[in-house]
């Protein structure tokens, strides 16, 4: 029989969680691999918890049953029933053996969830993505991630059309079958939840590389892809070897498979999966080269190809207890894909792309009505929970866990947290207890962060007795009422911090009759503390929150030449662009009618001076250069009008431009012009960091001189991140050589899908309401197209969430257009919709007008009665005002 869409979800909550009554001891699955037709036969070897006497209950969706037997017995109807998602056996017995056959179209699969295809029927090949829930759009089984089980894996399929066949696990075998059909067999040696299966079957290159892991075990790496893009997969090889080696020494974690599958997929909804032995990337993650990606997009594959290797531990050989402990593989798998990133590159560099990423996405979300704990207390649609909180603010918690414990003893905490975990579910409850075990420390009240929505602001008040030479900084912190927490509780803050004389000196520390060096951390877990330094020679001027120690918002009186003087001299990378943050934020508030200019001058004048001082790395200065964006500038006002907004900011970076002069501006970009090449060192990538920026400035100086030194910087570069930083500043300035390098581009890479992406990407970026007309024009190029998640991101994701002046039309043209695609995407992959509809969130902090015509285009969204779970549920949650 077959089933219908299942009705709509309950909330599913944590504190109902209950161990599963069956588990599956092992599973073989055989697959009869077809693109319209695909036939999979389960056998499931059941055990039952004693402790339980439920009926056996499996989940499964969108599958027709073909068969159905029980220890070797055919079935009939009265001995089952499949309705509504679940497949219920009676007269199941412990240790007996359920085997199933079913069918699914992959080719009809437009969700990608569960196996699909991939690309055209001539061309394209067969994956699947299961997490959270995609397993049961394959077979049935009990669908959850606590629910472990050894798998035995045997494809088949026509040789011809099907080449190559991947699943996880080590190869144990393949050959032929008549017809000109074969077979290949994978088992996993280790336990695993169904939510890590995979396979992969059609027709792929690959590029190979042996390698010896620290304790001696030799494992084969493969990166496969289509034939016409395999040579740029030599990067991501490269990356993940490197990966392998840090997490060897950083971790003492090496990988434990015969055979490591990688494969470039341009059909996915996520990043990438960290399928056992298998993992599956969306091509824009796994695909490098110079002539179509640019530095970001190189230091981004490095990232994520570590990150799905590390979650080999950090998810894979220790999972998910449940869904609600999601962030105990992902925020800490982000956190180590951090660390990572950190010691390849530049770690000051890495901080301030990690917290200005947080404060782009996860500051507005726990701003919102989609606000929602690192572990929420119930969920009703999981895959709406792959969220900024869950990854990166997760992330920011692990490292306040690594910050108070240090290097080592962190280290000692992980490796008890794997020896008492691994191969098995775990909790967040069995994380903390592992790191405070191995370091005696009690870090039960650090659970409070994972429990509580909202960012935290992080209130500090320093005063100076020069007559007792007493300094004391008095710390407070408060977090606003969010959606189903009215009421919040202090928390554990650790405040990282340095005292600067007014000459830019450290000066030494000494509290509680202890002296300390020049840094420290307070923490903060009261609602207000005072804390008082002795020994303080004159009145300092406090570096706090260093290196970005907690996920909070910091509210400091400085005063613009107490910030001025920690841009100028702070030794802490992150600090010193923290500082001139800051100083941003005044001296845009200072630009308003009621201000009188002189924060904005201060912010010049420090930058100009950073601006001729040699021994500023290029990378930090153009980051220095580099005010806070239109959404952190939007996050401080309680009505907002982005269009002002992003007035106000192009204002503010003329005068910053104007201060430095066109003589300057030009000088220094015909010296980093002069060092133009492909090369990936870090002195290259931050010369071609900083000449974008240049030019940036250049453009609103003198927007004719910048044009011309775009056009030819566009039709001179040697790799994308010239070439795209040009097309940039022509595209957002709507110059006359626009046109011409839009074309160009477009024919460069007419059969390159991820350099039309970027393509479509600026397009859409165009400031004000012209944008619409744009994205609309562009929805009839006939590389558009709505089933592809990554071209749906590119343009209608660019022009929703990177593009508020554009979005946030007062007429609402710009809701109503983007609520009738987001109903549109949702009959195809309601994934996608639902994440894209994110952008909606905040519209209750808008100006009136606004704020009325968003309500509007939502309110009509959600009458729609065809809407999926996906997105109603966020729909929903968005409305709320």
């Amino acid at each position: 029989m077959t089933l219908a869409n299942p009705p709509a979800a309950s909330a599913i909550r944590l504190d109902d969680y209950r161990r599963p009554a069956w588990t599956v001891a092992s599973i073989e699955l055989d697959v009869d691999l077809g693109i319209d037709r695909t036939e999979i036969t389960s056998r499931l070897h059941l055990r039952r918890d004693p402790a339980q006497s439920l009926p056996l209950r499996l989940d499964g969706e969108n599958l027709e049953l073909l068969s159905i037997t029980l220890d070797g017995r055919a079935l009939a109807d009265a001995d089952y029933r499949y309705a509504d998602g679940v497949l219920e056996v009676a007269a199941v017995q412990d240790n007996s053996t359920l085997e199933t056959r079913v069918r699914v179209r992959p080719a009809e699969n437009t969700a990608l969830e569960g196996l699909y295809l991939s690309g055209s029927r001539e061309t394209g090949f067969l994956l699947t993505q299961c997490e959270a829930e995609g397993f049961r759009h394959i077979t049935f089984f009990p669908d959850r991630p606590d629910v472990l089980s050894r798998y035995t894996v045997t494809l088949r399929a026509e040789r011809a059309r099907f080449p190559v066949l991947l699943a996880g696990g080590n190869p144990d075998g393949a050959g032929e079958l008549p017809d000109g059909r074969h077979w290949a067999r994978f088992v996993d040696p280790h336990p695993r939840p169904c939510y890590l299966f995979a396979l992969v079957a059609g027709r792929l290159e690959s590029i190979r590389r042996d390698y010896l892991t620290a304790d001696g075990h030799n494992v084969l790496l493969v990166m496969w892809s289509e034939a016409n893009v395999i040579d740029r997969c030599h990067y991501a090889l490269d990356a993940l070897e490197r990966s392998m080696r840090w997490d060897e020494r950083s971790y003492g974690r090496n990988y434990d498979l015969d055979v490591f599958h990688v494969v470039a997929t341009h059909d996915f909804n996520m990043g990438a999966m960290e399928n056992k032995g298998l993992n599956i990337f969306n091509a824009k993650y796994l695909l490098a080269d110079p002539d179509s990606s640019t530095d970001e997009e190189y230091r981004a594959v490095e990232a994520v190809v570590a990150h799905e290797y590390f979650h080999n531990w950090t998810g894979n050989r220790v999972t998910c207890r449940d869904w609600f402990q999601l962030s105990l593989k992902e925020g800490l798998t982000v956190f180590r894909e951090q660390q990572f990133s950190a010691d390849m590159n530049s770690a000051p560099l890495k901080r301030i792309e990690d917290v200005s990423l947080l404060r782009r996405t996860q500051f507005p979300e726990d701003a919102g009505p989609l606000a929602h704990p690192v572990r929420p207390a119930e969920y009703r649609e999981i895959n709406n929970f792959y969220t900024a909180t869950v990854y990166e603010k997760g992330s920011e918690l692990v490292r306040m866990l690594a910050g108070r414990l240090g290097q080592d003893g962190f280290r000692r905490g992980m490796d008890l947290y794997f020896e008492r975990h691994d191969g098995h579910a775990a909790t967040l409850e069995d994380f903390l207890s592992a790191l405070g075990d191995a370091n005696q420390i009690d870090l039960k009240p650090y659970l409070a962060w994972y429990a509580q929505s909202g960012t935290p602001r992080l209130h500090a008040k320093g005063s100076y007795n020069a007559e007792r030479r007493e300094y004391s900084l008095t710390l407070a912190q408060l977090t606003r009422t969010t959606p189903g927490q009215p009421e919040k509780l202090p928390l554990p803050i650790p405040v990282k911090l340095a005292l600067f004389d007014r000459h830019g000196h450290l000066l030494p520390l000494h509290l509680d009759g202890q002296a300390l060096g020049s840094e420290t951390v307070l923490v903060l877990d009261k609602a207000e503390q005072r804390f008082v330094f002795h020994n303080v020679p004159s009145s300092p001027v406090p570096s706090l929150l260093r290196g970005f120690s907690a996920p909070v918002v910091l509210e400091c009186d400085y005063t613009p030449a107490e910030l001025a003087l920690l841009l100028a001299h702070d030794v802490d990378g992150f600090n010193r662009w923290e500082a001139g943050q800051q100083l941003a934020m005044l001296a845009f508030d200072s630009l308003q009618p009621t201000g009188d200019g002189s924060a904005c001058k201060a912010w010049c004048d420090a930058l100009a001076a950073l601006f001729d001082n040699p021994s500023i790395d290029d990378a930090l200065l153009a980051d220095l250069l580099t005010p806070p964006g239109e959404i952190e500038f939007a996050d401080r006002q309680s009505e907002v009008d982005p269009a002002q907004i992003h007035a106000q900011r192009q204002h503010l970076q003329q005068q910053l431009a104007q201060r430095l002069g066109v003589t300057a501006l030009i000088a220094r970009y015909h010296t980093l012009a002069a060092h133009a090449g492909q090369q990936l060192d870090a002195v290259s990538q931050a010369q071609r960091r900083l000449k974008r920026r240049v030019l940036d400035l250049l453009a609103l100086l003198d927007a004719h001189q910048a044009h011309a030194l775009a056009a030819r910087q566009y039709a001179s570069a040697h790799g994308m991140t010239d070439r795209l930083a040009a097309l940039g500043v022509l595209v957002r300035d709507q110059a006359a050589q626009a046109t011409a390098a839009l074309a160009d581009f477009r024919q460069r890479y007419a059969d390159n899908p991820l350099a039309l992406d970027k393509w479509f990407g600026e397009q859409a970026k165009l400031p004000g309401e012209p944008t619409l007309a744009v994205v609309m024009r562009l929805e009839n190029e006939p590389a558009f197209t709505l089933k592809n998640p990554n071209r749906a991101r590119a343009l209608l994701g660019t022009f929703a969430s990177a593009n508020p002046s554009g979005f946030h039309r007062a007429d609402g043209a710009g809701y109503r257009f983007f609520a009738e695609r987001l109903a549109q995407l949702d009959a195809i992959n309601p994934q996608i919709a639902a994440r894209l509809a994110t952008a909606f969130n905040g519209w209750q902090r808008l100006e009136p007008v606004r704020r009325e015509a968003a309500h509007a285009a939502l309110a009509a969204l959600a009458a729609r009665e065809d809407l999926s779970r996906n997105l109603n549920e966020i729909v929903a949650n968005v409305l709320q005002r």
